[in-house]
């Protein structure tokens, strides 16, 4: 049927409404909405929700130029610079070396945790009856590749049932009290780099030195005859500190006196012969400045 026929069918079936009949509840299905299909070719995404692609080598009507943001010949441009490179001749690393960003007195610890430690005892790779010192460590390949020591850590400690002596270089305050409570005890000890390799080795006593009065369930110390290299103390104001400091189970805290503290610096308060000043009165440094 032809669209002026439709308009007049509907015009005579379906008169306009009059004002008093605009809120009828039929309104909008006697009169369906009409709406343009050119609204399909004006959607668009919010601003800003996607970015142009960027199209390098394209031409100037890329937007990026005829050189593609790399600017005008040279090496940049053709291809990429290693850092430090200076055109061909003796790098600056070569000529004045490397300096900076090294700490010298840091130490390289081989962490340990007590999950660990607890799984190797279950398993029978370390037994709980000797103490356990790196020697036991290294050979039952709990640690591997220790530098400058073993430092304990309280990692899986709720895991910790038996009652384990351990001899290691530091520990942490949790590991000490998590040991300490399941019945065992944690001995903190100095170890010199080549000294761990004699200990692994069995050439170096594991526990004693000179200085040491370690009183270990198991580690007696008349077995240090059959050492032919004594093991090393602490020579560093810095090591000698730690391991006379009693909270940190040092070997070396038998040397501290009562209300003394571990540091090789700062005096106890309390401590030491006090002098008293002697002082003058200004008449008499006048006297002493006379000529005649």
């Amino acid at each position: 049927m032809p669209p002026n026929f439709q308009k007049a069918i509907r015009a005579h079936w379906f008169p306009a409404p009059s004002i008093n009949r605009l809120c009828s509840p039929f309104l909008p299905f006697l009169y369906p909405q009409q709406r343009s299909a050119s609204i399909l070719s004006a959607l668009s995404d919010n601003p800003g929700a996607y970015h142009k692609k960027i199209r390098r080598g394209r031409g100037p009507s890329s937007g990026k130029g005829k050189t593609s943001g790399r600017g005008h010949k040279g090496q940049k441009q053709h291809g990429k610079v290693p850092r430090g490179f200076n055109g061909g001749q003796t790098p600056d690393e070569v000529v004045h070396g490397i300096r900076g960003f090294e700490n010298q007195f840091s130490v390289e610890m081989k962490p340990l945790n007590l999950e660990k430690v607890q799984s190797w005892v279950d398993q029978g790779r370390l037994n709980p009856a000797r103490p356990i010192t790196i020697r036991e460590l290294a050979i039952s390949r709990c640690v591997s590749q220790v530098k400058d020591g073993v430092k304990l850590l309280a990692k899986g400690s709720e895991k910790l049932t038996s009652p384990l002596h351990i001899v290691a270089s530091r520990a942490s305050a949790s590991a000490i009290a998590a040991v300490e409570a399941a019945g065992g005890s944690v001995t903190t000890r100095y170890y010199s780099p080549q000294s761990i390799q004699r200990v692994i080795k069995g050439k170096t006593d594991p526990i004693h030195s000179l200085q040491s009065q370690i009183v270990i369930p198991g580690g007696e110390r008349g077995e240090q005859k059959q050492y032919p290299i004594r093991l090393p103390d602490p020579t560093s104001r810095k090591d000698i500190e730690y391991y006379r400091d009693p909270a940190h189970r040092g070997y070396l805290s038998h040397h501290l006196e009562e209300g003394q503290g571990p540091s090789l610096f700062f005096k106890t308060p309390g401590v030491g012969r006090l002098v008293a000043r002697k002082t003058r009165s200004k008449a008499t440094s006048a006297a002493e400045n006379r000529i005649w």
